[in-house]
């Protein structure tokens, strides 16, 4: 396709991107991903193994040489543990790149966005290449790509909730206030929730609990592929405009 995305003179085969937590095994976490089409794989750096070779290794399954490989921090509630593991995902080989999060509630699971920009900031110096996931805040979002980040990955809804985009308004403003990639992520429950992200101009999806906690997840992967294909392109088509009275589909100048 020649709609592709690249960032920081990065190519992505896919605009969907997946996580790898929360599936029965390792074996069925590689089905998934495979089914999904994906070529971006997040990992928390906190919870699964990638650097200690001599043990069960999610590496084992998921080919670095296949996906590209995204660090994530996960479980970090300060400042401190994010850019500590951020660093220890590079200094490991991992990646450059790192999906950071800074959590400011256990509840909620809702990112501390204070947290969030000071540790942009700071990674972002050292040669990183930050994707923050924030909240859908318009302002937020600019100074997260002001303070470096390459991207930026707003919140359908709270993690894990499958509630889909509880607010495209916030996200359609985003999309028009940053000049920069715009990644959905956490909250999305199905198909349809993606390719809503995907009508709305954004530029890919991340996603893990709508594949790994579905009944069959290697059908939800399929089916997530193929929303996130049909959403980009009905956007690049471009939709009729919402009327509130009909219109007919064959005109009525001419006929007998």
């Amino acid at each position: 396709m020649e709609d592709k995305l690249i960032i920081k003179g990065i190519e992505f085969k896919s605009r969907l991107w997946v996580g790898t937590g929360k599936y029965r095994d390792l074996e069925e976490t590689k089905k998934a991903i495979e089914a999904s089409g994906a070529d971006v794989v997040t990992v928390a750096v906190r919870r699964v193994n990638i650097i200690d070779r001599k043990s069960e290794n999610l590496l084992d399954y998921i080919d670095p040489k296949k996906y590209k490989i995204l660090p994530n921090t996960a479980g970090c509630y300060n400042v401190e543990d994010a850019l500590r593991y951020s660093r220890l995902a590079r200094e490991a080989g991992i990646s450059d790149m790192i999906k950071l999060e800074v959590i400011g509630d256990e509840k909620t699971l809702f990112p501390d966005v204070i947290g969030l920009l000071n540790a942009t900031e700071i990674l972002a110096k050292e040669g990183f290449l930050v994707f923050p996931y924030t909240n859908d805040d318009p302002i937020m979002a600019k100074r997260l790509i002001d303070a470096g980040a390459v991207a930026v990955m707003p919140l359908a809804a709270p993690i894990g909730s499958g509630l889909g985009i509880r607010n495209p308004y916030n996200i359609k403003i985003i999309l028009e206030t940053v000049k920069a990639p715009v990644i959905v992520d956490a909250g999305v429950g199905t198909a349809s929730d993606v390719a809503v992200a995907m009508e709305l101009g954004c530029d890919a999806v991340l996603l893990n609990t709508a594949i790994a906690g579905a009944k069959d997840p290697i059908a939800m992967a399929s089916a997530m592929k193929h929303a996130v294909i049909a959403g980009r392109l009905a956007y690049k088509a471009g939709r009729i405009p919402k009327k509130l009275y009909a219109a007919a589909s064959s005109p009525i100048e001419g006929m007998l």
